[in-house]
């Protein structure tokens, strides 16, 4: 089969691309920004990308287009599919039919931490032997790859599980659900919930309603692993359930719920009042504490033991622009992040505060927080209020403020001079490596390349060194 994918770029339809390659089928796509690293993945795998969505595609005559959802009514190549009636499907329901299908599908979905708990999950599956086949939204280190179909069985034959990140986040222009109703879970993570996604969702309840559906598509022998700190899901659960619900976070103990026990480095996982696994590894922050016991809970529905798994996870090497180092100069060093939620962006810069607290005191210094609100929410201001309680922790924020409809100075006021606010990268820039002393670490957070601040940042801090 040869399709051809519209919006082939993004992390979801790239990796939905290699997954289909992978299978044998010859893919072609099309994106307005073809650009590295997803660019080079992708030619690497031998697709063939073209910049833009012109009408002339159509003379590719693919058997079927797989429409992203960055792609709308409007747009020259998708009005030329349908005045020519050609076949087209959205990225997760040729997924669900092409990949999914008769397998254990095992699905992360939350506000926070989906790529990290899945790339988790998949490890604690690898590790276990089941060879899993997986489609994270980023690059997990353990594995080098995004995406990857795993053990498919001949017809008759059984299949590995396949773990995927769900996404809430509607399928194409021309199916509202959102994606995660597609993949038919037979596990499902319900990791966190919280209000995003302004720019197609009205308030939280919209959210919880859609979380909702994904629930009604568990089976009986199905597993929810629940977050219990979490009352958004306690409400989705409220308006029906007709699976096994494993819940994990208890603050204290809890009949058959699992806990941790212990500092999110090394700690122990408890159901109820009984160990049941230990887990020491490099990780920081409460939050990949949870997100550890959400996986080990998931993983058990697929045949591995808390006590296995809880081992894996010292072999857990995260993914890539999770607190990643990119570079240090002059004893200063620069930090990537994908935070762009401010509920994200507080926990990155705590996790980066515990993680500094551990080091000798002379590495010990400030926090600079970097950051440009990218994501469609953050442009419209829904969440701007909460922006200086994102940074409290941080010694002093940065704000990259271009393309925004409100006023970042003034939703940053109450930080007072402890935040700069400049519309342009490479001023911004000259101000952070300016402010930058030895011993600082600067935290960079962006869901999108930044302008390639980064290696910038490290250029201009070479530069005042030398």
């Amino acid at each position: 089969m040869h399709i051809h994918i519209l919006g082939i770029c993004g992390t979801f339809m790239g990796g939905l691309a290699a997954l289909a390659r992978e299978a044998g089928h010859q893919v072609t796509g099309c994106d307005a920004n073809v650009y590295p690293p997803m660019s080079d993945q992708l030619h690497g795998l031998g697709i063939e990308l073209i910049e833009g969505f012109a009408a002339d595609q159509l003379s590719l005559k693919p058997d079927l287009f797989v429409i992203g959802n960055v792609v709308s009514r409007g747009n020259a190549l998708m009005e030329a599919i349908l005045d020519a009636a050609a076949p087209y499907t959205s990225g997760p329901q040729w997924l669900a039919e092409h990949v999914l299908q008769g397998r254990h599908v095992l699905a992360v979905a939350g506000t926070h931490g989906k790529t990290t708990t899945t790339a988790m999950l998949a490890w604690l599956l690898e590790d276990a032997g089941l060879q899993p086949g997986f489609l994270v939204g980023g690059v997990p280190m353990n594995f080098s790859v995004s995406a990857r179909l795993g053990v498919t069985g001949a017809a008759g034959a059984s299949s590995s599980p396949f773990v995927i990140e769900a996404d809430e986040y509607d399928t194409a222009f021309f199916d509202k659900r959102s994606k995660f109703v597609h993949y038919r879970a037979r596990t499902a993570v319900l990791n966190n919930l919280e209000f995003d996604h302004a720019d197609i969702f009205d308030d939280l309840a919209a959210i919880e309603r859609q979380f909702h559906h994904l629930v009604r598509t568990v089976p009986r022998t199905g597993r929810l692993v629940v977050n219990t700190r979490e009352e958004a899901l306690q409400r989705v659960l409220a308006k029906g359930c007709w699976s096994e619900v494993v819940r994990f976070g208890a603050r204290k103990e809890t009949p058959g719920e699992l806990r941790a026990r212990g500092e999110p480095n090394a700690f122990d996982v408890l159901r109820g009042s009984m160990k049941v696994g230990r887990v020491d590894w490099d990780l920081l922050g409460e939050h990949n504490q949870l997100n550890a016991l959400a996986a080990l809970a998931a993983a058990e529905h697929a045949g591995v033991s808390i006590d296995a798994g809880a081992k894996s996870l010292a072999k857990f090497n995260n993914v890539r622009r999770r607190l990643e180092l990119r570079g240090e100069v002059n004893h200063v060093k620069v930090y990537d992040d994908f935070a762009h939620h401010p509920t994200a962006m507080r926990t990155t810069v705590n996790g980066l505060r515990r993680k500094m607290g551990k080091m000798d005191a002379s590495q010990a210094g400030r926090i600079l927080a970097v950051f440009e609100p990218r994501s469609a929410t953050m442009k419209l201001g829904a969440m701007k209020a909460q922006l200086p309680w994102s940074l409290e922790e941080a010694d002093l924020a940065f704000c990259h403020s271009t393309g925004l409809g409100w006023d970042a100075s003034q939703a940053l006021a109450p930080m007072g001079a402890q935040a700069v606010v400049s519309g342009n990268i490479d001023a911004l820039v000259k101000k952070v490596a300016a402010a930058a002393q030895p011993g600082d670490h600067i935290l960079c957070m962006s869901n999108g390349g930044f302008g390639g601040i980064h290696a910038k940042l490290l250029e201009a801090l070479a530069q005042k060194a030398g």
